[in-house]
């Protein structure tokens, strides 16, 4: 892969780590219990934790992508 190609990618990926926190911050602010109505405090902290781990593991692959393909851009050698 080219160098600036491999830089545009792993950029990519990071920015998509702030959309990924971006979406689930929208979500949480969705889920919330609220007076005038919405789901009950206990359902909400489940989507919470079951949502915040899918979006954990989510920017996690991302960040690891990220950072290989800004390796592969500045021309670092991986171990087999």
């Amino acid at each position: 892969m080219p160098p600036k190609i491999a830089r545009l990618a792993g950029l990519g990926a990071f920015a998509a780590c702030a959309g990924f926190a971006l979406l689930f911050l929208l979500l949480v602010y969705a889920t919330r219990p609220t007076a005038r109505g919405g789901i009950d405090p206990v359902n909400a902290a489940v989507t919470w934790i079951a949502l915040g781990g899918v979006f954990a593991a989510l920017i996690g692959a991302h960040i690891l992508i990220g950072r290989r393909l800004l390796e592969v851009s500045k021309g670092i050698q991986q171990q087999p």
